[in-house]
């Protein structure tokens, strides 16, 4: 009969009968069968040649497989000098897989409750292999056989993730974990730039979403009102040239994919037309002497923590402030109606009503005595009879003044505008004269008014 044809087979065996599938490192018998040639004295022959040793051998072990040993294996048999045929090749694959690998779609390790993420078991270099899938933790091996979980994530999911693949008797390493962090979703701030809730007609505005937490996420933006939905991914909105209609409610809600933050709080915008401004003086005098320091005031009711900028006019010329408060030590050039207006962005405020500022030199005082006699007794007078020594101010009475006086050319520690003399004797007899300030310039020195006091008769002239 004609000879039988072999059979190659591995040991053990694969899923396939022509091929088979094993992994880096394991061990596989190759046997080359002769039905119906049992009892015979065989020789054999293999393909490849590197299994020909020994020539003679039924069957190779391959200990610790590399891909090298991968590849088709057939064989042939001899008795006497009679060969059979070549076998089938049977295919041994070799497969090096590497450590799986735990990944994340979206691949974001910052997660908000709601979410949908997949969380997928990667191997590579085992392609061809019937793999089943162990999950860390076990709550996802629910099928077995997965390589890929999708969850709708809730805080509770938050945690580490690996995994290992296994194919027949053959396991992988665990992979590294990977970290999900689930959150409550963020709830976006609407802010405004300027940071003014209160704004003018006319002036420029940013409306802004911002979402803490959510950095480098790919948001789209919804806003309320509607009519800021263009475009509807925008971040933020700017209003130029603002009117009262762009008045009210704003707010804002974050998406990325299928995932929608909550609604922020609504912050209130008021577009109000610009106030008018008021130009205050300090000190308040209606009368001003060259000299002093007077502080000019440009007030805006209800709005003082905004950052305005000042221009102001005296009559009409403009003078170069640009602060809301400027002091000035006056001369009488300074004279005249100060009005200011006002800006902190694109949009001015009108001109406010003009405050005048009368600026005069300094009145000259007056020195009186009381009582006023002209001839007074000395024994009359020294005992227990008083004189007054008063400097008055013509014009000036309301306004705080300090006065400074002096006998001949020495001058005397009193500052109120009366000088008191108790028990006169001829040591207070001279010439007395004085002068006052308010702020930091003085007056003219009075006119003398001259005090004589004599042993029997004290006689008082004023010249």
């Amino acid at each position: 009969t004609a000879p039988p044809e072999p059979t190659v087979t591995l040991q053990p065996s694969g899923t396939q009968i022509h091929s088979s599938v094993i992994y880096s490192g394991e061990t596989v018998t190759v046997r080359c069968e002769i039905q119906g040639g049992e009892g015979a004295q065989w020789t054999y022959e293999w393909r490849p040649h590197k299994a020909n040793t020994p020539p003679t051998s039924r069957e190779y072990t391959i200990s610790g497989a590399t891909k090298s040993d991968g590849g088709g294996y057939s064989c042939r048999g001899k008795r006497d000098s009679s060969w059979t045929e070549w076998s089938k090749s049977i295919t041994l694959t070799v497969l090096s897989p590497s450590k799986p690998t735990v990944t994340l779609q979206p691949s974001r390790t910052q997660i908000y409750s709601g979410e949908t993420v997949t969380v997928r078991c990667e191997i590579r270099g085992g392609e061809g292999a019937q793999w089943t899938y162990e999950w860390r933790p076990a709550r996802l091996n629910t099928p077995p056989t997965s390589s890929e979980y999708r969850i709708t994530v809730t805080e509770f999911d938050s945690g580490g993730y690996s995994c290992r693949g296994r194919a027949d008797r053959f396991f992988t390493e665990w992979s590294d974990i990977i970290t999900l962090t689930v959150s409550s979703p963020p709830k976006p701030t609407v802010t405004l730039q300027p940071s003014w809730t209160q704004i003018y007609s006319g002036e420029t505005v940013t409306v802004r979403c911002e979402i803490q937490g959510g950095e480098g996420a790919q948001w789209t933006y919804e806003w309320r009102p509607a009519k800021l939905n263009t475009p509807p991914t925008s971040r933020e909105y700017r209003i130029s040239g603002a009117t009262k209609s762009d008045g009210g409610g704003y707010s804002c809600i974050g998406r990325r994919g299928s995932f929608y933050t909550q609604w922020s709080k609504s912050i209130t915008l008021t577009v109000s037309s610009p106030p008018k401004p008021t130009v205050t003086l300090q000190p308040s005098w209606t009368q001003i002497y060259s000299g002093d320091r007077v502080t000019v005031r440009c007030e805006i009711q209800g709005v003082e923590r905004a950052q305005w900028t000042y221009e102001w006019r005296r009559g009409q010329s403009s003078i170069h402030p640009t602060s809301s408060v400027y002091t000035i030590r006056v001369t009488e050039s300074d004279g005249g109606g100060y009005s200011c207006r006002a800006t902190r962005s694109s949009s001015w405020t009108e001109w406010s009503d003009i405050t005048t500022l009368r600026v005069t030199a300094p009145p000259k005082p007056t020195v009186f005595l009381q009582p006023s006699w002209t001839q007074i007794y000395s024994s009359e007078i020294y005992r227990g009879t008083t004189v007054t020594v008063r400097c008055e101010i013509h014009e000036g009475e309301r306004a705080q003044w300090t006065y400074e006086w002096r006998r001949g050319q020495v001058n005397i520690h009193e500052t109120s505008s009366v000088y008191t003399i108790n028990r006169v004797t001829e040591s207070d007899g001279g010439g007395y004269s004085c002068r006052a300030t308010r702020s930091s310039s003085w007056t003219e020195w009075s006119d003398i008014i001259t005090l004589r006091v004599t042993g029997k008769l004290d006689t008082f002239h004023t010249f």
